[in-house]
């Protein structure tokens, strides 16, 4: 393990929003999902893709909370381009968990 200094981490603006599009990613090289996400009013919607198709269904997304970083670059996949990234919690088989809140926050809101 490398330890990062924490002002690396500080850097990172992760917050919380709401799953408000979910379809299927045709055409990604590992199954995966587009997500359209809710992060309020000050940040908007944003899209990303999800290789979370192991434990989620499409209709299981719709108004789920989420954690994603939004201040990374935008990334191109195939003809889509994620702009966010949602975080999850990898197990050692490739399962996606998705990492949300323990009660419902108002979208946007920063986590530290």
């Amino acid at each position: 393990m490398e330890y990062v200094d924490p002002s690396k981490f500080h850097n990172l603006d992760i917050r919380t929003g709401t799953v408000v599009e979910a379809a299927e990613f045709f055409g990604a090289r590992k199954p995966a999902y587009k997500l359209t996400i809710d992060f309020g009013n000050e940040i908007g919607l944003k899209k990303t893709s999800a290789q979370i198709t192991d434990l989620y269904k499409l209709e299981q997304l719709i108004g789920k909370q989420v954690i994603a970083v939004i201040n990374l670059p935008a990334k191109q996949i195939g003809k889509y381009l994620s702009e966010c990234l949602v975080l999850g919690a990898v197990a050692s088989g490739g399962e996606v968990t998705l990492l949300v809140t323990d009660q419902t926050c108002m979208n946007g809101e920063r986590i530290s």
